[in-house]
């Protein structure tokens, strides 16, 4: 029977504990949220809410088509102009997720002959850009630069050293000082993902690679969402602007999708200028993480230390984590579960995001219920 293996696929996810179902949620819920990735609290502000509603109002609910046909607004252009110009980097290219700017970097950026190196601990778009890209690609051990400078001195000819700036997992940081010194000893690029960075780290949550030194950089390529500090959704490419202008002739994830809508470029935009304005959420952001992690440990939790705005706590087993994450949203708290296969290292564990916008109160009830909870 045509598909009849999925049904053998879903009988073994259910006897290891991975099913993974579809929640709802109402638009107005009484559960504290520590799962979403609403860094700074924006998704619901109310300048953002507006500038998405403005945006529709003026161009409409969707950009009609892809970017190179009729889905490019004078709305894209100023936000693409805005998001370098914070970040410090001389161009931007937005697209409909960070996903598809994932994707448009990596397959572009690594031609038929090229190497691709690789961080074992990479967000899975970066993997399928590796994937998709006619370079050859070498993973290599998280974090090591040193396992980074040996892929790469095997190799003559294009390279393109490939890494998240903060791995969403555990929340720590890619040593990008590191990075970029191995990268540029074989003349090689570097791609950095930086969605959990921009809004978090760097002087008014410019992004890691402001942070690094590295932002404008003529080796360096970033990408990062819209959809997490900034309250909108979509994602964009920050670089030069000649690989930007080479991502707009050839990244297919660009071409060939339809543009993002304009109520999600407005609601980033106003987003971006608040931020500019309000420059100190990015650092409550971090110092709601710190306590968040502070406190869990101090009640004898395993957790790693953030290094911007996620915190991971080990969980004994996928099923309890599971568990645990469900008996903390019947106590009122909603946090993230992650679990194999999204975990590259095959550890279960509560993932908790902290939010520039979280009292000290509810910080403390947050503690109180997981560690009430635990299994």
């Amino acid at each position: 029977m045509a598909f009849g293996w999925i049904d053998e696929q879903a009988r073994a996810r259910s006897r290891a504990g991975l099913v993974r179902t579809l929640r709802p949620r109402a638009a107005d819920s009484p559960l504290l949220d520590l799962a979403s990735n609403d860094y700074l609290g924006l998704a619901r502000h109310p300048e953002i809410t507006e500038g998405a509603a403005d945006a529709a109002r003026v161009w409409g609910g969707g950009a009609t088509g892809s970017r190179l046909v009729t889905g490019t607004t004078e709305l894209h252009g100023e936000l693409e102009r805005e998001l370098a110009d914070f970040c410090g980097f001389e161009a931007a290219l937005v697209l409909s997720s960070g996903y598809a700017a994932n994707l448009a970097a990596v397959t572009a950026l690594a031609p038929h002959g090229s190497l691709i190196v690789s961080d074992a601990g990479n967000h899975a778009s970066l993997i399928d850009g590796c994937r998709l890209a006619r370079g050859t690609t070498q993973v290599v051990a998280h974090a090591d630069p040193e396992a980074v400078r040996k892929a790469l001195g095997t190799h003559e000819g294009p390279a393109a050293v490939v890494s998240d700036t903060v791995f969403s997992v555990d929340g720590d940081a890619a040593p990008l000082a590191g990075l970029i010194a191995a990268a540029r000893e074989s003349g090689a690029g570097l791609i950095v993902d930086d969605a959990h960075g921009l809004g978090v780290l760097g002087a008014g949550g410019r992004g890691a690679p402001y942070a690094a030194g590295i932002a404008g950089a003529p080796d360096v390529v970033a990408t990062v969402t819209l959809s997490k500090s900034l309250g909108s959704q979509g994602g964009a490419v920050l670089g030069p602007a000649h690989v930007i202008d080479h991502l707009v002739n050839v990244a297919r994830s660009f071409i060939f999708d339809t543009g993002l809508a304009p109520a999600a470029a407005g609601a980033a935009l106003a987003a971006l200028r608040l931020l500019r304005r309000e420059p100190e959420r990015a650092a409550r952001a971090r110092a709601v993480a710190a306590a968040l992690h502070d406190r869990l440990t101090a009640e004898g939790h395993e957790a790693v230390r953030p290094d911007a705005a996620v915190v991971s706590v080990r969980a004994p087993s996928p099923d309890q984590a599971v568990r645990w994450a469900a008996d903390c949203r019947a106590a009122g708290v909603v946090v993230g579960c992650f679990r194999p296969p999204s975990v590259p290292d095959g550890i279960s564990r509560l993932r908790l995001t902290a939010r520039a916008d979280l009292g000290d109160d509810q910080i403390e009830h947050a503690v109180r219920v997981i560690g009430q909870t635990r299994p």
